[in-house]
C-alpha cells in the first residue's frame, strides 16, 4: 500500500480513536513493548501524556530512541516522538486530554504532569 494512503488510514482512525497502541524499544532490553495510550490527535501531530508522567517507563524509552510505533485500528505509522517539559506547553497538553477525555478521569488515571510526548509522522 503506497505511504500516503496508508497515511490517510491512519489520520482517519486517529480521528475516531480515543486509545492508540504504541510501540517502543526498550532502552535496557532493546525488545519492542506496546501499550495502550489516551492521545490527542492536533494538526497532523499526537500529543501523548504519560500517566505517571516522567516515571512512566515508555517516556524514559522514548528519551533513549524517540521512534516509536503507533497503531489504531489496524492503521499504523512510524513517529518520531519529542519531549516536552516546559511546564506551560505541558499544562496545555493536559488540558487538551481534559477536553477529550473529561477531567475527572484526567485526575484519576494521570498521577503526575511534568512531562509530555509530541509525536510526528516520518
Amino acid at each position: 500500500m503506497p505511504t500516503s494512503t496508508r497515511n490517510d488510514r491512519l489520520k482517519e482512525s486517529l480521528a475516531q480513536s480515543s486509545e492508540i497502541t504504541i510501540t517502543v524499544k526498550g532502552r535496557k532490553s532493546g525488545r519492542s513493548i506496546s501499550i495502550p495510550v489516551w492521545f490527542v490527535w492536533e494538526s497532523d501531530k499526537l500529543n501523548l501524556l504519560p500517566v505517571q508522567g516522567s516515571d512512566t517507563q515508555w517516556y524514559k524509552n522514548v528519551l533513549k530512541n524517540p521512534k516509536m510505533r503507533i497503531e489504531s485500528k489496524g492503521a499504523e505509522g512510524e513517529f518520531k516522538a519529542a519531549p516536552i517539559s516546559d511546564s506551560k506547553q505541558v499544562s496545555a497538553i493536559a488540558d487538551q486530554f481534559r477536553r477529550k477525555y473529561g477531567a475527572s478521569d484526567v485526575k484519576k488515571y494521570y498521577s503526575k504532569l511534568d512531562v509530555a510526548i509530541l509525536a510526528e509522522p516520518q
